[in-house]
């Protein structure tokens, strides 16, 4: 594994920097975050800059993402570890995979149970509809899509229209919320249109 390689790339998607860690809950949403989307690693002991500062000790670091992975995430996750040496330093490199079992949930400061998703470098909570979206994913059924008037005024709007939030699909065609939810999950597992996720917003686009 060449760490400097990885440090360059910087913090994304896949890759989060921990100079140490420092609470059980907030490693647990970043694992978590991991685990629903594509997996990712941990590189305990690298500034948020870059900077490698290296571990007093990799131990205390191991246990803490070890019990956070085993009490503070539902389902608990299993990460596996690296120790590498740079410039007389250990870095621990943390390993999580992505889940064949989504979603996973963090218990978080208010001892409530959260879904999040990586956005960029971010762990996000995710929405109602991206959690139903997760929870589908694992079945393996497929997924039997029925096109009434409803979602054909969606792609027609979305084939003249770049987006759409749910909210404004809802009031244009006067939808309760429980069938717009029903109406965008079945569709974006259908692989028909795409979630996305900001911090501020969610918003479908045609695939």
């Amino acid at each position: 594994m060449n760490i400097r390689k990885l440090i360059l790339e910087g913090e994304g998607v896949t890759q989060d920097f921990k100079k140490r860690i420092a609470s059980c809950e907030k490693i647990a949403k970043t694992m978590v975050s991991f685990a629903n989307n594509k997996g990712g690693r941990l590189l305990v002991g690298i500034a948020d800059d870059g900077t490698i500062s290296g571990l007093k000790s990799e131990d205390e670091e191991k246990y803490l993402i070890t019990r956070a992975a085993h009490f503070f995430c539902k389902p608990a996750l299993e990460p596996t570890f690296e120790e590498i040496y740079i410039d007389d330093k250990v870095i621990l490199v943390a390993e999580i995979k992505k889940s064949e079992i989504k979603p996973h949930y963090a218990l978080g400061e208010d001892k409530k149970w959260w879904v999040y998703i990586r956005i960029n470098d971010k762990s996000v909570l995710a929405s109602k509809i991206v959690i139903d979206v997760l929870k589908r994913e694992n079945n393996e059924h497929g997924i039997f899509l029925e096109y009434s008037s409803k979602e054909k005024a969606l792609l027609e709007y979305l084939d003249q229209n770049e987006r759409i939030t749910s909210k404004e699909y809802s009031l244009m065609l006067k939808l309760s919320r429980r069938t717009t939810h029903r109406i965008l999950v079945n569709l974006v597992l259908s692989g028909v249109i795409k979630v996305h996720t900001t911090e501020k917003e969610e918003y479908y686009t045609a695939s």
